[in-house]
């Protein structure tokens, strides 16, 4: 390649998009994310009740047509390159996001959440990973931008998370061993017993937090630790900060309805850890080698794709039936796995 050609490549926002986003379009995302928001909340799921598979599965496709779309509505904004930067950055975060939902079906068997509850404390853990999410992809563009040599930094960080799925074993958080929680207990009164699906409930004239507020936290403390490999990761193939909150948003809304989707089929992923490993790997690369070489964002998505179809693929043909994870039926005993049922009083019904 002639040596001014890689010169106008490496002057154009190292080979990034570089994108005049007006307010219209941050108005636009914002206001369409805050309407499936209450949509899902407000009408699709007004009232607690058990999601059941096909349920689930129609739902997971409707978001999944929603994440489509916007992309072909960014093609139609800002053209093929940042609709391409776009899809890798959504499949990137969508393929990350599935180990997540596995930890959620844990976290919720182990506080004994049951089913007709569990959309609600997911739905407010959407949320809050919506905002978490915006603060670290804001903070890592700008420190990309200050400071070039981070992409380094996140380029080791994303092969050393790589080498360390291959290695070890499948670990998940142990709610009961998290000091997090135990320190949350220190400062916030907790009840043993669910009130419905309140977070508060007031006990003898005591406000407390119920367990699902204690679901509630973990799971945005597990998504904070998610989002440390997944944000670097879709650094890797944008620098837009519209193009990486939007794919980030809309891969993270549908993760509701694909845990109800997957929750109990963890062991039929039995390649999964291996296929995030490789992705890790590839974007970790792709970053580390960014000053001499700029992989293509066509070939990023190509071969992300490919790595996710095929680990599901191979877990699927190799399915071993191992142990699943299973969520308590409705007829057991709604406290605190853990916890002694000697407290005062019951949970009261006129708690927020």
């Amino acid at each position: 390649m002639p040596t001014t050609l890689l010169l106008a490549e490496s002057d154009s926002g190292r080979r990034f998009v570089d994108l005049d986003v007006s307010a219209a379009w941050w108005i636009g995302l914002l206001a369409l994310i805050g309407a499936l928001l209450l949509l899902d909340l407000l009408v699709v799921h007004k009232e607690g009740h058990d999601v059941h598979v096909r349920e689930a599965a129609i739902e997971s496709a409707a978001w999944i047509s929603v994440g489509l779309l916007f992309g072909l509505a960014v093609w139609w904004g800002f053209g093929g390159s940042a609709a391409g930067e776009y899809y890798s950055g959504y499949l990137i975060e969508k393929s990350l996001s599935i180990d997540n939902v596995f930890v959620w079906a844990l976290i919720l068997s182990y506080f004994s959440v049951p089913p007709r509850y569990q959309h609600r404390v997911l739905f407010w853990g959407i949320f809050g990973a919506l905002v978490l999410r915006a603060v670290f992809i804001f903070a890592g563009i700008a420190l990309i931008e200050k400071f070039d040599w981070v992409l380094y930094v996140f380029g080791a960080f994303l092969l050393f998370t790589a080498v360390k799925l291959v290695v070890s074993e499948d670990e998940h958080v142990d709610p009961s061993k998290s000091k997090f929680l135990k320190l949350v207990h220190r400062f916030v009164p907790m009840h043993d017993e669910l009130d419905g699906q309140k977070m508060f409930t007031r006990v003898n004239g005591k406000r407390f937090a119920t367990p699902l507020f204690a679901v509630l936290l973990l799971i945005e403390m597990t998504d904070v630790l998610f989002a440390v490999d997944s944000v670097p990761a879709v650094l890797a193939v944008s620098h837009e900060q519209f193009i990486v909150f939007a794919s980030n948003a809309f891969a993270i809304l549908g993760l509701r309805a694909l845990y109800f989707l997957l929750a109990d089929m963890h062991a039929r992923f039995s390649y999964l850890q291996e296929g995030l490993a490789i992705i890790l790997a590839f974007v970790g690369i792709k970053m580390v080698i960014h000053e001499w070489y700029h992989i293509p964002t066509w070939l990023s998505l190509t071969v992300i794709a490919l790595v996710l179809f095929a680990a599901v693929g191979f877990s699927v043909k190799a399915d071993r039936g191992a142990d699943t994870i299973e969520i308590p039926p409705d007829t057991i005993d709604w406290t605190v796995a853990g916890h002694s049922d000697d407290e005062a009083g019951g949970a009261g019904n006129d708690g927020g």
